[in-house]
């Protein structure tokens, strides 16, 4: 596999589009803390890391669903930044994802992180993933 994070956006994004209630996918210190930041933004309703029988990391994330209108938090999960062509942005021009009603995630110096704490900490960094 040449790009597990797109994996992972894949994974969460075709749970969402059939409807299930949890998610399993391969873990990495990169996918938690995509997993801690979707969790801290409100996208997903919680999440579990854990090892599989044969002691490889795994993340199991619950969805998060209103009940009333049969909706799903995450509209959708784009991939920015691919082992193909890598994507960089500085704090000036940082993007604004749907004029601030998503988020980017970016890996910068400082960590993984949102865009708006990115230009918070003045630091700028590799855009991995769009979410709204």
């Amino acid at each position: 596999m040449t790009d597990p994070i797109a994996d992972f956006l894949t994974r969460i994004r075709n749970a969402v589009k059939a409807n299930h209630k949890v998610v399993e996918a391969p873990g990495s210190k990169i996918k938690q803390e995509i997993t801690k930041i979707l969790y801290e933004q409100g996208y997903i309703l919680a999440y579990k890391f854990d090892t599989n029988e044969k002691g490889h990391p795994t993340i199991k994330i619950a969805l998060k669903w209103d009940a009333a209108t049969k909706t799903n938090a995450i509209k959708d999960l784009k991939r920015i930044s691919r082992p193909g062509l890598r994507r960089y942005a500085s704090v000036s021009e940082m993007p604004r994802v749907l004029n601030g009603l998503g988020i980017a995630i970016l890996s910068t110096s400082k960590g993984i992180m949102t865009d708006a704490k990115a230009r918070k900490e003045n630091v700028g960094g590799e855009i991995l993933c769009y979410v709204y």
